[in-house]
Formats: C-alpha cells, sequence, structure tokens
C-alpha cells in the first residue's frame, strides 16, 4: 500500500526501472511526520515481522530501532525484550518529544535514546530492528554498512521490504490507463541477499509471503494510498490532476481491481530478512601482526 520509494542509488543492473522525484520524496516524509503515529499498515507488519523473533535464540540486551515512528514495531519489541535498552534512530529531530514522557508522570524514564544515523554508537546492539526500514534510502550499500557498525559481535539484523511483485495490479492499471509508473521498483529478495553478505553479515534468510488488501470503493482505496506514501517516482504526472481525471480514476480502479466479492483489491509482496553480524576474520597472509586482545578474543570463542 505505501508507496514508498526503494533504494535510490543502489547497482542500475537491481534498480534500472527506478527513477525518483526528490520533491515528492521530502512531500512523503512531511506527511509521515505530519500524522504523528506509525501508519496503520506498517504497524499491522511489524506485528507480523516481529512473529520472527521467536526463531532468534540469541541474548538481546541493546536494541536499535531504525526509524520506528512511521515503520513500527517498538511494543512487539517491549513485549519480547523486556529488559532491553532500546535506542531510536530518526531522522528529524522533534522525534525526542514523543518520546518524553507526559507532564503528569514527571518520575518515568524516557522510552529510548534519540540518535541521528550519523550519531550511532558501533558494535553495541544485538538486535538492529527496521520495519520498512530499507526504503528511501539514499544508499543502499551505506545503510546496510551503518547497521553492520552498530551491531556487536554475533548481533543480528531484521528488517522487511516491499518485494517487486507489490501493488502489481495498480502498475497494471495505470499502465493500461496510459497514465505513466504509479511506484518505483522494488528489489528482489535475492539481490538483497547478496548486498547482506557484501557488507559483511553471514547466514541471510530471506522470507516473504503475499497478502492481499482490500477496499470498499475507490475513494477508500486513494485515502490511504495518499496517507501512505504518494507517488515518488521521477516519471510521474507534473501538474495537478482535475476533478474530472479524478472520476476516471475512480472508474479505472472499480474496472481494473474488483474482485468477485466486489470489493478493490491489491497484492503486496511483504518480504522479511534477518542476518548475522560475524566475528571478524583475521587476514591469512605470509607474516600477519594480531593485536593480543584480539587474540585473546579468538582463542576463547567456541568452535563449531
Amino acid at each position: 500500500m505505501s508507496i514508498l520509494a526503494p533504494f535510490s542509488d543502489a547497482d542500475p543492473a537491481l534498480l534500472s526501472a527506478t527513477r525518483l522525484h526528490p520533491q515528492a520524496l521530502a512531500r512523503q516524509a512531511r506527511r509521515w511526520q505530519a500524522l504523528g503515529e506509525t501508519p496503520w499498515l506498517h504497524a499491522q507488519l511489524a506485528e507480523r515481522m516481529a512473529e520472527r523473533l521467536d526463531w532468534i535464540k540469541l541474548a538481546v540486551h541493546r536494541i536499535v530501532q531504525w526509524q520506528p515512528l512511521w515503520g513500527g514495531g517498538d511494543a512487539a519489541l517491549r513485549r519480547r525484550y523486556p529488559e532491553a535498552q532500546h535506542s531510536w534512530v530518526e531522522a528529524h529531530a522533534d522525534a525526542a518529544r514523543r518520546l518524553r514522557p507526559a507532564w503528569w508522570q514527571p518520575w518515568r524514564a524516557p522510552l529510548a535514546t534519540v540518535v541521528a544515523p550519523q550519531a550511532l554508537p558501533e558494535g553495541q546492539a544485538q538486535l538492529l530492528w527496521a520495519n520498512l526500514g530499507l526504503h528511501g534510502a539514499a544508499n543502499l550499500r551505506a545503510a546496510l554498512a551503518t547497521w553492520h557498525r552498530a551491531l556487536a559481535v554475533d548481533g543480528f539484523v531484521l528488517f522487511s521490504c516491499w518485494g517487486p511483485d507489490s501493488l502489481l495490479e495498480l502498475r497494471r492499471a495505470y499502465n493500461a490507463e496510459g497514465w505513466g509508473p504509479v511506484t518505483p521498483a522494488w528489489v528482489d529478495l535475492h539481490d538483497i541477499g547478496d548486498l547482506l553478505v557484501e557488507a559483511g553479515f553471514a547466514e541471510p534468510v530471506m522470507d516473504q509471503e503475499r497478502l492481499t488488501l482490500t477496499w470498499p470503493d475507490a475513494d477508500a482505496l486513494w485515502r490511504d494510498l495518499a496517507a501512505l506514501g504518494g507517488n515518488v517516482h521521477a516519471d510521474r504526472h507534473k501538474g495537478l490532476r482535475t476533478p474530472r481525471w479524478r472520476q476516471r480514476w475512480r472508474d479505472a480502479m472499480a474496472a481494473h481491481l474488483t474482485g468477485a466479492d466486489g470489493r478493490l483489491a491489491l497484492t503486496l509482496e511483504f518480504v522479511v530478512g534477518h542476518a548475522i553480524k560475524p566475528a571478524p576474520r583475521v587476514a591469512v597472509a605470509p607474516e600477519t601482526r594480531v593485536g593480543l586482545d584480539r587474540l585473546r578474543d579468538e582463542l576463547r570463542r567456541p568452535r563449531g
């Protein structure tokens, strides 16, 4: 549902159909910031992603939540790890206000520490959580490298994103009507797995599920599409749409998206991945110098 920006400057081979409009991206960010709460769809997907936490038995004491104001997941993480310390990574400085205790509860500690992406402490977290956290990244490789640096050895990242079949029905409808692109391209899960390994992660596991969302009518669909994103493709329609076009849009959605039950339906391909940060390998060379502390750590590590 969220017509969210993908990874805007990853390899051209991965994103040949992706071109983003910077003003549309900025407007999208302002919309989410003005909401003051996590969009409903993002919150639901965060709960689905949290189910994967039961698969992972690693101890977690410190958690980094990547842009959780719109990605969601805070409640699920606190249920699963009630004693963990939390850091929120938010690009907007006023995020800290939403974490302060209410004025009538001055004894309460803040829910989390808020840090900017560039100020994230290195090598401390056992879990980095990023629901839809790769979307809109200015540089995919840089984002993955930041996640890798934030994690302690044996820590893990758990993240989600849209797959390339998301909103396929909507894209087909726009194409049939000659309205141009309505969404960016999204990256295949296998390519993301490869980039995780390139970034230094180990044992990446990617899975996907297809979800079908339905609406009673085109106006309900329009409201959700507008609230959860908007078209950020660089080749989107440049001018303002007219009321006459809005009616054409209603008619087209009814014609292209109506299912057997009379409701409008769209498919989401929801991709969830996790990977572990392994211990650094000692480089092999004719002569290798290893610090005493690092050698001691290597000798203490259990061998599989």
